[in-house]
């Protein structure tokens, strides 16, 4: 008979004792990357890919641009991931200013290539604060790309979840609605905006729990190096930067290598705050670097497979 734990000990322990000590390792990982504009780019993502390989991702994504502005890219980026690298790789696609036929022809394509998971997004307008529009012959939203991948192809399909709500939901409520008709269409798994309180995740759940949705919800994790860069993204989501992020990097603009330390430190204690509450899956938004998120990985206890360095 399996002993029923105390679900306070995880708590008290992260509490009582160094906080990544002795952790076993029992996380699932992914990683998102962006297609390179450059050769020297490109060289900076493979390294990246290279150094994350052994870890052994459940997968790594190849994020899309608006209106299919980084197709070609992406699509090379993700055939070599699959090729080369031999990690499952899932591609972005979204509905923004491509018709159904289009959507199709690049579903294919991905498919022909070796993609079985994609990342299935609405998508937003090219300019900041932009309203929406469907193309007359595409997408209304993201629900109805995930019907329409489903009848192309057996993909997996993750979708976006929304932690402190979409920007453009009427209300949390409508969010959360949201988020089920694209479960209900077919998708797989949804992986949160990122969020810098465990709290607000755990209060995610609840809210999704308690409108019965049961599948998995990844929290994305952001480790942040630039503030500026990252009160950008999160202008664009939704997302909170808390105040205290801003005095944290405060003199560390000519510091690169203390950024760093400090973005690491930041970020795996959030991680480490989430797997206290029963979280044992990270989706690491890498910006094409490797250091931050192979580094929070390790002191999760996540190691390389088989020894590899």
């Amino acid at each position: 008979m399996t002993p029923v734990l105390d679900p306070r000990h995880e708590a008290f322990t992260a509490h009582d004792t160094p906080l990544f000590a002795s952790l076993p390792g029992d996380v699932n990982v992914s990683f998102e990357f962006f297609p390179p504009k450059t050769e020297k780019m490109e060289e900076k993502l493979w390294q990246a890919v290279m150094e994350l390989k052994p870890l052994a991702p459940s997968f790594v994504s190849v994020t899309y641009g608006a209106g299919g502005s980084t197709r070609e890219r992406t699509h090379a980026t993700v055939a070599r991931i699959i090729a080369e690298a031999q990690l499952p790789a899932a591609a972005h696609l979204t509905c923004v200013d491509a018709s159904k036929a289009e959507i199709r022809e690049v579903a294919e394509q991905y498919w022909e290539a070796g993609v079985r998971h994609i990342v299935a997004l609405r998508g937003d307008a090219g300019e900041p604060g932009a309203p929406f529009a469907p193309h007359p012959d595409g997408y209304a939203n993201a629900a109805e790309l995930v019907a329409g991948l489903k009848e192309i192809a057996d993909f997996e399909i993750s979708v976006a979840a929304y932690p402190e709500m979409h920007p453009d939901a009427t209300c949390p409520q409508a969010d959360i609605d949201n988020l089920k008709r694209k479960l209900d269409a077919g998708a797989t798994r949804a992986i949160t905006q990122f969020f810098f309180s465990a709290d607000t995740f755990f209060r995610f759940r609840d809210e999704l729990a308690a409108n019965n949705i049961t599948a998995p919800v990844v929290p994305g994790i952001l480790p942040v190096t630039n503030v500026a860069q990252a009160r950008k993204f999160a202008g664009a989501c939704g997302a909170a930067i808390p105040a205290w992020m801003d005095g944290l990097f405060e003199g560390l603009d000519e510091r690169p290598a203390a950024r760093q330390l400090v973005a690491a430190a930041v970020a795996a204690e959030l991680c480490r705050r989430l797997y206290a509450g029963g979280v044992r899956d990270f989706h690491f938004y890498t910006l094409n670097r490797a250091e931050l998120a192979y580094a929070i990985c390790h002191m999760l206890g996540k190691r390389p497979v088989g020894g590899a360095a």
